[in-house]
């Protein structure tokens, strides 16, 4: 049986995910859930802190994992190569997702509503670092400016790929094609980023 904190996070879960974070309130989470009012502001304290709660609770395990993976990588001798420091940073990501639907359903929606940045921030800021690091050792020859652009585009593909829901092409594939649609996307952003460096054209004023 399900304690209440629990209810409250699989309620939560669902609901943000099927109607979105700002159009689903307190009140209805804790009617769905079957507790009390109290219970809700005991375990969470605000509907801020439950959205935290309800992100970590399948995210810290994927960025443990990322972490693992990093340090096996960076212990082994060498500098990791681009396509191996991609793989210890979408992998986890996808195995998790391809476990926990109602949670890309509710990053999914996190994304429409332009909620995704600041989550990153709060919840993925250490990992980002570490995978930014790795892959900048991999890639010296790349301009600073240059490499977070490609890192920018990079986050917002995976983001698309695993939670974004709309396939423009067709060619996509549903839950159990997620494993081999993130080993493209390794192969496509691991060529992103080796690609040479954008070539820029300083207009003079006349």
């Amino acid at each position: 049986m399900l304690d209440t904190r629990q209810k409250i996070l699989d309620t939560a879960e669902r609901l943000f995910g099927e109607q979105g974070y700002a159009a689903t309130s307190l009140r209805q989470i804790i009617g769905e859930a079957g507790v009390n009012v109290a219970s809700i502001h005991y375990h969470f304290g605000s509907k801020e802190e439950l959205l935290d709660e309800v992100v970590m609770r399948k995210a810290g395990p994927v960025n443990e994992r990322r972490l693992e993976i990093l340090d096996r990588l960076e212990a082994s001798g060498g500098v990791p190569g681009v396509e191996e420091v991609l793989g210890a940073f979408f992998q986890p990501m996808a195995e998790a997702a391809g476990q926990n639907r109602r949670f890309v359903a509710m990053m999914g929606r996190l994304i429409s509503e332009g909620m995704i940045q600041g989550i990153v921030q709060k919840h993925f800021a250490t990992v980002t670092a570490r995978i930014s690091a790795a892959l900048q050792r991999a890639l010296p020859e790349l301009p600073p400016e240059e490499f977070m652009l490609r890192m920018h585009f990079t986050i917002g593909a995976m983001a698309h790929s695993v939670c974004g829901g709309m396939d423009w092409t067709g060619a996509g594939g549903g839950p159990a094609d997620l494993g081999r649609r993130i080993e493209r996307l390794v192969t496509f952003a691991a060529g992103g980023f080796r690609a040479p460096a954008t070539a820029t054209t300083k207009i003079e004023e006349k």
